[in-house]
């Protein structure tokens, strides 16, 4: 079983993000499950990400929507660090 932390920063945004979309809270409870299970289940469509974001992954909440993650796997831990649309967890 993996532990699922948050980051500060990560508290507010999604605060702030999930405000606005209640739609998607249900496929972002689903997702924290998922990863407290296997952080690299298929339906996750977890991947690393590349450039200024290199060493972190990214999971899929919705068509549009990721997650960005440190995933520590020596201590089997995933820190969620940002959530949004496609476009803005990546900039």
């Amino acid at each position: 079983m993996w532990r699922v932390g948050r980051t500060e920063t990560f508290r507010r945004t999604a605060r702030r993000f999930l405000r606005r979309r209640r739609p998607v809270h249900s496929h972002l409870l689903r997702v924290f499950e998922l990863l407290e299970h296997d952080p690299f289940d298929p339906r996750l469509h977890t991947h690393a990400l590349s450039g200024k974001l290199e060493g972190l992954h990214a999971v899929r909440v919705t068509y549009s929507i990721r997650l960005v993650v440190r995933i520590e796997a020596q201590q089997q831990e995933v820190v969620l660090l940002d959530i949004g649309e496609h476009d803005q967890v990546y900039r």
